[in-house]
């Protein structure tokens, strides 16, 4: 009994000293968000819904805040091969495809539901496609609600007047650009993770964001009011290197592309279901909100936006209506 227990000794003490196997693959997702957006919760849902499905062949660790580098900075790591998943936006995937910036125009979408019109049709299909071949971005996912975007600033922008030559905040995209150009606006190109500074030091007078963004930067330290503009209604999804992709087992991409999609549902539902909370937070920060806002103003001055791409084929923005408006 003695020698008996000693070897049960010696095998527990030598499985125990066998390290734990380690993924197949492993990945890094990045965004800029702050860990107490839905962008975070619903990277850390797929995360673990990936590693679950996959029996633990697929480890993928988050990095928010901007651990990676900005928006531009790991577009262009993934696009060179890095084993990183990016957060990913229609108009700095527009940089590689240009069609893709369309997704993001102001005033697009009256409903956020008929986004996934979109999504179902020939013509997003041709986006994939063209950034396949010209960024190599295999692009998992499009269906994450970010939520509608609004203005904060330290006065109300509630018509075309009040908007007038406000310097306002945007980040390095022609959309943003154009938009805010149209609305009479100025847009002052910033990186999300240098908003804040920019918006105390008094660079900027003015930024647009969600409301969770606007929470989770904690711009209302800065500023102390918000028009309900509504410009955007800003989807994002993820992507990651088409190579890289293209490399891994059938039943691999499976998972990644369908748990990606299972996640875009997931922070939908939240996105919708939390914006009069984070409401109700930023209310009790001092902050007063801008209903009133002259929206049918802002649109019609914004509809020319439309008109500033060349790059974009053809009657696109026909065909984006056609797709949504039947």
């Amino acid at each position: 009994m003695k020698i008996k227990n000693t070897m049960l000794t010696l095998v527990f003490v030598a499985m125990s000293a066998v390290p734990a196997l380690s993924a197949e693959i492993e990945l890094r997702l990045a965004h800029v968000a702050a860990e107490s957006e839905p962008l975070h919760a619903a990277a850390v849902f797929f995360a673990d819904a990936v590693e679950k499905r996959s029996k633990g062949r697929i480890s993928i660790t988050v990095h928010p805040s901007g651990q990676l580098g900005s928006n531009a900075e790991v577009y262009e790591q993934v696009k060179v091969g890095a084993p990183i998943i990016q957060v990913s936006d229609p108009g700095y995937l527009s940089d590689y495809e240009p069609n893709f910036g369309v997704l993001n125009g102001p005033y697009l979408l009256e409903d956020p539901a008929d986004f996934q019109k979109l999504l179902n049709s020939d013509l997003y299909a041709e986006m994939i496609a063209g950034v396949r071949k010209t960024g190599n971005f295999e692009v998992l996912s499009m269906n994450w609600l970010f939520g509608a975007r609004h203005i904060i600033s330290n006065r109300s922008v509630t018509n075309l007047d009040e908007a007038k030559g406000l310097k306002i905040r945007v980040p390095p995209n022609v959309m943003w650009i154009e938009t805010m150009k149209a609305m009479g606006a100025d847009g002052i190109q910033i990186a999300w993770a240098e908003v804040y500074t920019g918006l105390s030091s008094g660079v900027v007078a003015a930024a647009e964001a969600p409301l969770a963004s606007i929470w989770g930067a904690k711009l209302y330290e800065s500023a102390k009011e918000i028009s309900m503009t509504g410009h955007f209604k800003a989807f994002v999804g993820l992507a990651m290197n088409s190579d890289l992709y293209a490399s891994y087992p059938e039943d691999i991409q499976t998972i990644l592309s369908e748990e990606a999609v299972a996640a875009g549902i997931m922070i939908t539902n939240l996105v919708l279901r939390s914006e009069a909370e984070y409401r109700a937070k930023l209310e009790a920060e001092g902050v007063t909100f801008h209903t009133a806002v002259d929206v049918e103003a802002f649109q019609k001055a914004t509809a020319s936006v439309y008109e500033q791409f060349p790059k974009w084929s053809k009657g696109l923005y026909a065909r984006v209506r056609k797709v949504l408006d039947n």
